[in-house]
């Protein structure tokens, strides 16, 4: 899982632990285990509101950013008829994706390729859309990602972000390197994602709450972690018994914090000005 210290605040990690460490815990199997395929909150049924939100259709360029192995992206080029790119900080990741775009026979309108977020290898203006599922808290220059979002969306084009929201102070316990990877030491309020939106020069179209989605996928992974145990002994998953032990702590404090409002899960719709 990266050369990186999981017990960490995450405020004493850099920018680049925090971009490797991701990406190594998103790319192993444990993950997919844990998760589902998806990797998101909502899974391909949101995806696809969110991709109504932008207004695909089969004349559309989309950019998935943080794609992961591809699973929205080939979704929504097989819903909507669109073309995608999706970008990775996993190179892994961007294999698989790549294989999975051509066994579906996609390969001429769904490709992925290894970048930063925070700084895009695409010329200004080249998309129409932009989707981040689940994945800006974890950027830590939000400031400079959101700026990197708008240089490559057309005038006109449209932004869909979804990811976890805080509403309140989170137990200590979810401030480790690895309540960041999880999506929570770092989520902010729907208004600070507004902000950073808005300060990179989009307009605020909606903002939709999507709670239960999150506590539905917290619950099935706590389940799947309860099992994890038999599995590791069988040989099936691959975690140290320090992540597991973590894993479970993380997951019963996210439960409890949405539970109590403090956690929850927001879907924005943003355009850039024509």
């Amino acid at each position: 899982m990266a050369n990186a210290d999981l017990n960490l605040p995450a405020d004493a990690a850099s920018g680049d632990d925090i971009k490797s460490c991701c990406a190594a815990v998103y790319e192993h199997a444990a993950a997919r285990i844990l998760l589902g395929d998806t990797l998101h909150p909502g899974g391909l049924a949101l995806t696809e509101a969110l991709g109504k939100s932008l207004g695909l259709h089969e004349g559309s360029h989309l950019l998935d950013i943080a794609s992961g192995t591809g699973a929205s992206a080939i979704f929504l080029a097989q819903r909507f008829g669109c073309r995608v790119t999706g970008v990775d900080y996993s190179a892994q990741s961007v294999d698989e994706a790549n294989g999975r775009a051509a066994n579906e026979g996609l390969a001429d309108r769904v490709g992925f390729r290894q970048a930063d977020a925070e700084r895009l290898p695409f010329p200004d203006q080249r998309f129409d859309a932009v989707l981040c599922e689940c994945a800006f808290c974890l950027f830590p220059d939000k400031t400079q990602a959101a700026s990197e979002f708008a240089r490559v969306l057309r005038p006109g084009g449209r932004l869909a972000l979804s990811d976890v929201a805080r509403d309140g102070p989170l137990p200590p316990s979810l401030d480790q390197l690895m309540a960041w990877v999880a999506c929570i030491a770092d989520a902010r309020p729907v208004e600070d994602y507004e902000g950073y939106l808005r300060a990179a020069g989009f307009d605020i179209r909606d903002a939709t709450r999507h709670d239960e989605a999150l506590g539905a996928l917290v619950d099935n992974a706590r389940l799947k972690l309860l099992g994890a145990d038999v599995l590791i002994g069988l040989g099936k998953l691959d975690m140290a018994p320090g992540d597991l032990a973590a894993a479970k702590e993380i997951a019963a404090e996210a439960r409890q914090a949405i539970t109590h409002g403090q956690l929850g899960y927001a879907a924005i719709a943003a355009a850039k000005p024509a």
